[in-house]
Parts: structure tokens; sequence; C-alpha cells
């Protein structure tokens, strides 16, 4: 099991009468690491997002495989060519590299410094300096920490209302104190980008002069979230199940009528319905004295998936932020897992509602394991430790 997690995503405003990016960002996964790399191609459009696709997926592929930086940016020097008039190359880059261990990689060359925020205070690094095929490059190691935020930016965000709404652009500094305002309270990567780049788009009065993205890498206190759904096979294990399950450390979720009537039967608690949820498409939630959040089961997580699917596609999009605010289980639920929670603990019982085997359900209504299978498994492609126990 990983032992930090991380959240990592970006979002870009166009170029004014542009229909492609082009800063390019491309996030690598693995079990020992997550890998941000941020390209800004020179100039706008189609070139710019070409150059700026070439040089980050190089970069991606290179160091995703152990090459050193000096072989990575001796690659893209030999590979991109330079503008002949202004002397520069076509794209410039930043590589951040984050161990499951904490351990912090970050290499950049020509763009805005890594904006690195720390219990709400901007994080001093310290750089060495090399020259790699001619290039001036810039090379940090250091040890990141739980509640860590990482920001790698291009130059559309620290230029933002430049001779415009501000004489010299938002400017590097204003942006390190606007993010570290937001990051006191706790904020998620994707919203966190979402106010970044609201402010930027609204120096550029909604016509950004350049292409602007904001990435982003939150290294995640730790949250554990112990989940019961369905009753066990065997109902004498019910007593010892909700032992456990309440035993386990963080955050309790129950989903299912059952499965709540269960846990408040052996805890000794009521289980109310809570008639004050909004969404009328979607169950109410129920209310047991030392359980943190009671849904129905399958209809919401059925939705719980769709929010799960909307975040992957586009995280920081303010439609996908909308659907996780809205006031039902569904998103309270979704909400909990996707922005709070590192290490899931499910306690899935094995009795199967025979409602849910009826015909005419929707095929995907039948069988709860499948959604629970389905939720663990976009836990896992964000980089959550997801550990599964049947009853």
């Amino acid at each position: 099991m990983r032992s930090l997690c991380t959240d990592v995503c970006y979002d870009s405003l166009i170029k004014k009468n542009e229909e492609l990016c082009g800063d390019r960002v491309q996030i690598v996964r693995g079990e020992k690491s997550t890998l941000l790399v941020l390209a800004d191609g020179l100039g706008s459009g189609v070139k710019a997002n070409i150059l700026a696709t070439l040089t980050s997926k190089i970069i991606s592929t290179m160091i995703g495989e152990g090459a050193s930086v000096e072989d990575t940016v001796d690659t893209i020097a030999h590979t991109l060519p330079v503008d002949k008039e202004r002397d520069i190359a076509y794209s410039t880059f930043m590589i951040l590299r984050i161990g499951s261990d904490g351990s912090a990689y970050l290499v950049e060359y020509d763009n805005p410094p890594c904006i690195c925020i720390r219990n709400g205070e901007p994080l001093q690094i310290t750089y060495s300096e090399k020259n790699i095929a001619g290039k001036p490059v810039r090379e940090s190691r250091f040890q990141a920490l739980p509640g860590d935020y990482f920001m790698l930016v291009s130059d559309g965000v620290t230029q933002a209302g430049m001779g415009e709404t501000l004489s010299f652009g938002w400017g590097w500094e204003n942006v390190v104190n606007f993010a570290g305002d937001c990051c006191r309270s706790g904020v998620s990567a994707p919203r966190l980008i979402r106010k970044i780049l609201s402010v930027g788009s609204d120096l550029y009065e909604g016509n950004p002069g350049d292409d602007t993205t904001v990435s982003a890498i939150h290294v995640l206190p730790k949250q554990c979230v112990a989940f019961l759904s369905g009753p066990p096979k065997n109902a004498a294990d019910d007593k010892r199940v909700v032992s456990e399950y309440m035993s386990q450390k963080g955050l309790h979720i129950v989903s299912g009528g059952t499965s709540a009537e269960i846990v408040a039967r052996e805890l000794g608690k009521k289980l109310e319905v809570n008639m004050d949820d909004g969404d009328e498409n979607i169950p109410p939630t129920g209310k047991i004295e030392g359980v943190d959040l009671v849904t129905e089961g399958v209809l919401t997580l059925k939705v719980v998936l769709e929010l799960f699917d909307e975040y992957i596609r586009r995280p920081a999009a303010q439609s996908t932020i909308d659907a996780l605010d809205r006031n039902n289980g569904a998103s309270m639920l979704a909400r909990i897992l996707i922005e709070r929670c590192t290490d899931l603990y499910l306690f899935i019982g094995r009795t199967v509602n025979a409602a849910h085997q009826n015909s005419d359900f929707p095929a995907e209504l039948r069988l709860k394991f499948r959604l629970l299978d389905d939720i663990a498994a976009r836990m896992t492609s964000l980089g959550r430790n997801v550990i599964k126990q049947y009853y």
C-alpha cells in the first residue's frame, strides 16, 4: 500500500480566437510516483499545440522510464527546432515527480517557477542550476509532506490582464499569495485550479490574451473511510461485521436500507430519514448517530459512479464541481470519496437483494457488487488505496 496519495489534475483557458491550446499537460500515475509535466509551446494555436504535445510526451515517456533529465533535455533539444529570429526554444517545460514516500523532483526550463504552498504559506525551494544541451535548467530535490500543494502554471497565468486590466499582469507573487489564501481551507486541487482560472479569466475580461494553464498536485492528508454496503450472507455475523466496521478509524458510510437497519440495531441507535435533501431524483439520506453518511443503495451508487466518470473526464470544470456540491446522497458520497478519502475500506455483504434481480430492473442495477467494484476501480485509478472485505 502506498504511503502517500496525491490528487493531480489540470485545466486551461484557450487564447481568444484559437481552437487548440498551446499548453500541454501529461499526467502519469504509477505505483511508486506521480509524474506531472507541463509544456508551453511558443505562440498559440495548432503549431504551439503540436510542439507542446511533442515536448510533454517525450518528457513523460523518458522520465517515466527512468531516463535522466540530461538525456531527456538533450533529446528534446535535438528533436524540436529553435526560433531562428528570437533564438529561443519552441517549447518550454516543467517536470514534477512526487514519490509515494514523499520524495519530490522538480525541473524547470523557462517557465514561471513552481508554486509550492505548505500550511497556507509559500514554501521556498532551493534549486541547482545547470546547462544541458545549451539550455539553462533549474533542478531541485526535496521532501513533500501531507497537505502540500504544488502548482505548475504557464505564463498565461502570471501575465493575465497585462496591458488591459493590469499594466504588468497578475504577477507570480500575487498568484502565489492568492493560492496560499485558497489552500488554507484545505481546498481540493480541482477547486483550487478553478479559482485561479476564474480570476485569470476576469483579468482577461473573458478573452484570454494567451493560453492559460494551471496544473496542481495536492499531497492528500491521510483520511480513511469505512464503507459498508449489503447485509452479511450469514445473519449471525451482523454483530461481528458492524463491530469490525465501526472499529475502523476515519469516516463511516453506510449504503443501503437493510444495511443501515443492521448498523442502527447493532449500535442501539435510531435510524432516521433526512427529508431535507434537495434532489427529488435521488432517494434521501438517513441519520445514525456515530455514522457520518447513510445513503440508499443501488440507485444512489449508480449516480455516484456517473459523478466519478464526470470527474475523471474534467475534474476542474465548473460543471463537475457543481455536480459534487449538490445536496443529495450521491453527491455527498462522491464528494467524500473523491476529495477526502485516501484509504477506502469496503465492507461488502454477500446477501443479494432479491428485488435487484428482477428482470424489470435495468441491468446495471441488478447487482450492487458490480457498482461497488466499479467505484473501487475508479478510486484505484485516482491513486487511492482500496481494501475490500466480503462477509
